[in-house]
């Protein structure tokens, strides 16, 4: 018997640039011309919230992960395809880049501190305190959906900086991948837990199957993840993002494990949470002083970047949590429609 397909189904079209490349990696003819100024056209406005740009970067970066159903594997790499990638790459890293306020390098090059300082806890209210006390199961299970783009493949993104890197920086980054990958165990996988939390709530947990309902502002967090991790000018970006994201990984995980607690869910379910608990209060100290600190000292040239990566990786998680409290608060799903 044949092992089953591993990569995402192709994600539905969300605007004439989408329905292109759509059609190209369908082998249907394309005019490459008209998809180069159909992209053009999408980035003379902002492309963060727009959900053809957005589905199409998505599209273009899976073929660099697991691929897509059905989709030839030479796609990878077509000129033309990669000519549309960069024209979006080049206004969506624009808009970050005005949309983040990124602290200076401190004068002493205390970049680990620096980072500390920025992903302290914040006061106020956040997604993670509105699950943990207030969200229904529809609500979590919105929450899992919009969380499955990334966590279905968890560290993926992050893996791509490893070749990148050398001396104990490198030790440092395999480290905290280590534990990612589950110690080379599948069952304890992030992903593989994370997919034990969304069969425990009823959802498909197929690699991808849930991307056509989650919108542009969240799977711009992760696009940004593979944009950073593609390029190797980015690395810097790419570190600093995963520092930030283990840095605010273990109280919020807290949180969304006492939201299905209360909900009246058992360890099976809880344990993706539970998990990281207590592997991001090590892999904080790991990413925050060995991983970035240890990067920007050894090149101090990659420190501003180190800090616009964090500060990127909190500013969009900001927007998607925010889409999703907003509409919760309006009495509106925050997904979209089902097709």
């Amino acid at each position: 018997m044949s092992s089953p397909p591993i990569g995402m189904p192709l994600p539905r079209a969300r605007g004439p640039l989408s329905a292109l490349i759509t059609d190209a990696m369908t082998d249907r003819p394309v005019d490459w011309t008209g998809m180069l100024s159909t992209a053009k056209m999408i980035t003379a406005n902002s492309v963060i919230r727009d959900e053809d740009a957005q589905v199409s970067l998505l599209t273009l970066y899976e073929l660099h992960y697991r691929g897509i159903i059905g989709v030839n594997d030479t796609w990878e790499w077509h000129p033309d395809l990669l000519a549309v990638r960069a024209v979006l790459e080049d206004r969506f890293e624009s808009e970050i880049r005005d949309l983040t306020v990124v602290p200076d390098v401190p004068a002493g090059g205390d970049v680990a501190g620096m980072l500390f300082a920025l992903t302290a806890p914040r006061p106020g209210p956040s997604l993670s305190k509105f699950i943990a006390q207030r969200a229904t199961v529809a609500q979590f299970r919105e929450f899992l959906t919009h969380r499955s783009v990334y966590h279905l493949k968890e560290a993926d993104p992050h893996t791509w900086a490893i070749p990148r890197l050398a001396g104990p920086v490198k030790a440092a980054l395999v480290e905290v991948q280590a534990d990612e990958y589950g110690g080379g165990r599948d069952d304890r996988m992030h992903a593989s837990l994370f997919a034990r939390t969304m069969r425990a709530l009823g959802l498909d947990d197929g690699y991808g199957a849930l991307v056509d309902r989650v919108p542009a502002v969240v799977l711009a967090g992760v696009n940004a993840m593979s944009m950073f991790g593609l390029h190797r000018r980015l690395v810097g970006a790419i570190v600093g993002h995963l520092a930030a994201f283990e840095m605010t990984s273990s109280i919020p995980n807290r949180y969304y494990g006492n939201g299905l607690r209360r909900l009246g869910y058992d360890r099976d379910a809880t344990l993706f949470f539970d998990e990281h608990v207590e592997a991001d209060a090590v892999h904080e100290q790991i990413a925050g002083r060995d991983l970035a600190g240890g990067l920007a000292a050894a090149q101090p040239d990659r420190a501003p970047d180190i800090l616009f990566g964090a500060a990127a990786c909190l500013m969009l998680d900001d927007l998607a949590g925010d889409h999703q409290r907003t509409c919760w608060a309006a009495g509106r799903s925050s997904l979209l429609p089902a097709r």
